[in-house]
């Protein structure tokens, strides 16, 4: 499990990397891309950085080239943000998570029936494996629905609880 000094400087990398490929960098290679996530070694001197591309496998690959050009630069923005006895060397690396999850729902839309979208099917798996998603109409909890912004609340037991709550701490500050 990592640190919480190491989540800490991931989401730092991922922050500073992500701005500085969208605004900083001006190179043609790297449009259409976007940082997934970053991996950081417990020893804070790696950081690996993984990216989504649009497009083919050639732009892929030209983009990464782009961008491991550019590590230097992005490194030394790192190193102005976070505060290390080292800076990370990054290295980046292609997330191929999004381009399959685009492909798994175009699969999906070809085998399922034309009325039923591929979405529709998710969410009816996930009700089928956890029973508790679909609250019954007939439950006890149906009818409790928050009033309107524009009306005032007038659950007696919310008020009876906030009363009791500032009634212990006065007490309790009285000691």
């Amino acid at each position: 499990m990592a640190s919480r000094r190491t989540l800490k400087a991931a989401q730092a990398v991922r922050e500073v990397v992500s701005m500085a490929i969208l605004a900083d960098l001006k190179d043609p290679r790297n449009e259409g891309v976007t940082v997934t996530y970053v991996e950081v070694s417990a020893d804070m001197r790696l950081a690996k950085v993984h990216v989504s591309v649009m497009g083919d496998e050639s732009h892929q690959k030209l983009c990464l080239h782009g961008l491991q050009s550019a590590a230097g630069y992005l490194q030394q923005k790192v190193a102005k943000r976070i505060d290390t006895r080292y800076t990370p060397r990054i290295q980046f690396l292609l997330d191929m998570g999004v381009k399959k999850s685009i492909a798994i729902a175009r699969l999906l839309g070809d085998v399922l029936p034309d009325d039923v979208s591929p979405n529709e099917a998710l969410a009816a798996d996930a009700s089928a494996e956890d029973p508790s998603a679909e609250i019954d109409s007939s439950s006890d909890l149906a009818g409790d629905v928050a009033p309107p912004d524009d009306s005032p609340a007038t659950d007696s037991h919310a008020i009876d609880s906030q009363e009791t709550n500032a009634q212990d701490r006065e007490s309790s500050s009285g000691r």
